[in-house]
């Protein structure tokens, strides 16, 4: 099958086999990348929806994507008959205005910069699926989320676990920490957690009644063979991410 370049993008017959590799591997490349981030910003997340309090009556999801999270959220309640008000933020364009058709309102831009848009003690549930890792201030940003949430609200969070078992062997024993298109090491990640420092992190910004729920775990039998080894000490890297629950904590001044 002959393959279809672009007009700026034609191999010369005068390049070498090497540089004519190098542009296909270019081209492939960026290619995975475009798939990488449709696929980030469509996700649905099915393993998150069990987590969302049932008497949620008004949510608001920051770093919605296309609103497939959402999308999937509303369908299930709606089958229930517990129709569920739900918000979004994104920064995104495209992903925005796709996620606009789902949601029933949708505010673009970086969640300092919209804000003020937000209403004080307003949602039943704060919903940040994959979020935390990519900020520069964790803290900073659940500090001022906290405030939106009603009295007897919640917040639903997920995170990679930094000390997946397979993060960790290739750590320990092979020296390596690379980087890498998606994952726990995912170039974009700023912040890495466990499940001790997260739930530390939400009770140090104001939350209660911290939970975290280990989800996708690796049936892997290395991992069962070490984990028993160590007498189950090592129960918590079995699973690459945790799923965290919190309440909206003490009151906020």
């Amino acid at each position: 099958m002959d393959t279809a370049w672009p007009d700026n993008c034609l191999p010369d017959p005068g390049r070498s086999l090497t540089e004519t590799d190098r542009l296909t591997r270019k081209r492939r490349n960026f290619r995975l990348m475009e798939t990488k981030e449709s696929l980030y910003y469509r996700n649905q997340r099915p393993e998150m929806l069990e987590f969302i309090p049932e008497n949620a009556t008004v949510l608001l999801e920051v770093g919605c994507g296309t609103g497939a999270f959402a999308g999937s959220l509303k369908q299930v309640r709606q089958g229930s008959g517990k129709p569920l008000e739900i918000w979004g933020v994104e920064m995104d364009e495209d992903a925005a205005r796709e996620a606009s058709g789902v949601l029933d309102r949708v505010l673009r831009g970086d969640v300092a910069t919209v804000l003020p848009d937000l209403p004080i003690a307003h949602f039943d549930c704060l919903v940040l699926n994959d979020v935390i890792e990519h900020v520069p201030d964790p803290g900073g940003l659940l500090r001022s989320l906290r405030p939106l949430l009603k009295p007897d609200g919640h917040l639903v969070t997920s995170i990679p676990n930094v000390r997946y078992f397979f993060n960790v062997v290739d750590l320990a024993v092979h020296g390596r920490w690379d980087y890498t298109d998606e994952g726990i090491l995912d170039r974009t990640h700023l912040r890495f957690f466990t499940r001790s420092s997260m739930t530390r992190l939400l009770e140090e910004c104001g939350f209660g009644d911290v939970t975290s729920v280990g989800i996708n775990p690796t049936g892997s039998i290395k991992f069962r063979l070490a984990n028993l080894v160590t007498l189950g000490r090592w129960s918590d890297m079995k699973f690459l991410q945790f799923a965290c629950l919190a309440s909206a904590g003490r009151s906020v001044e």
